[in-house]
C-alpha cells in the first residue's frame, strides 16, 4: 500500500455535466467496452466512491434499522461460509455426530433469515444500486485526452490507486491504460 495515493476529485462538470460525453457502448465489441470501463472506473474513482456513499448514506438515512440488520446478516453469512470453507473436516463431523442440532440450527438460521430479509434487501440495494449506476455510468462515458493521459500514467505505474489497486487484485490490470 506504499505510494498508493487517491486521485483527485473530478469536476462535475467533467463528469456529468455539459464536456461530459455518453454514447451507448457497442456491446458487439466487448473488448473495448470492457477497456472503457475500466478507464472510467481509474480515471472517476474518487468521484464513483463518493457517488456510491452518497446513495448508500441516503438508503440508510431512510431505513436505518434495515440497512444495519441487512448489513449484519450478510456480514454474518459471508463470514459463515468463508469460515465453513476453510474448516469442512470439523463440520462434516459435528454434522455426523449431531445431526439434530444441525437440522435445529438450519431451521432456526433460515426462519431469521426470512425474518429479517426485509434488511437485508435494503441493505443490498444500498450495495448494488450504486454499483449498478457505476458501472452504467463507466460503461457510457467517452473518455477524453485527459483521461486517456491519467490511465497510461497509472498503467505504467508512475501513480498507484485504490481502483488500479483492486482492478489488479481482479486481474484486469493488463486491460487499463489501453
Amino acid at each position: 500500500m506504499e505510494g498508493v495515493r487517491p486521485p483527485p476529485l473530478r469536476s462535475l462538470d467533467d463528469f456529468l455535466l455539459s464536456s461530459a460525453r455518453f454514447a451507448l457502448p457497442d456491446v458487439r465489441d466487448l473488448d473495448r467496452w470492457n477497456n472503457r470501463i475500466i478507464n472510467n472506473l481509474l480515471y472517476y474513482q474518487s468521484n464513483y466512491f463518493l457517488s456510491a456513499l452518497g446513495l448508500l448514506l441516503l438508503v440508510g438515512y431512510f431505513r436505518p434499522f434495515q440497512l444495519f440488520v441487512g448489513a449484519v446478516v450478510v456480514s454474518l453469512l459471508f463470514l459463515g461460509f468463508v469460515w465453513a470453507a476453510e474448516n469442512q473436516a470439523p463440520i462434516r463431523r459435528f454434522r455426523r455426530n449431531h445431526p439434530l442440532i444441525c437440522v435445529l440450527a438450519v431451521l432456526v438460521a433460515s426462519y431469521l433469515l426470512i425474518l429479517v430479509l426485509g434488511g437485508v434487501a435494503v441493505f443490498l440495494f444500498g450495495i448494488a444500486f450504486p454499483i449498478m449506476m457505476v458501472l452504467l455510468h463507466a460503461s457510457m462515458r467517452l473518455r477524453s485526452l485527459k483521461n486517456k493521459l491519467e490511465n497510461k500514467l497509472e498503467s505504467i505505474g508512475l501513480k498507484r490507486t485504490p481502483m488500479g489497486l483492486l482492478l489488479e487484485a481482479l486481474g484486469q490490470e493488463q486491460e487499463a491504460g489501453s
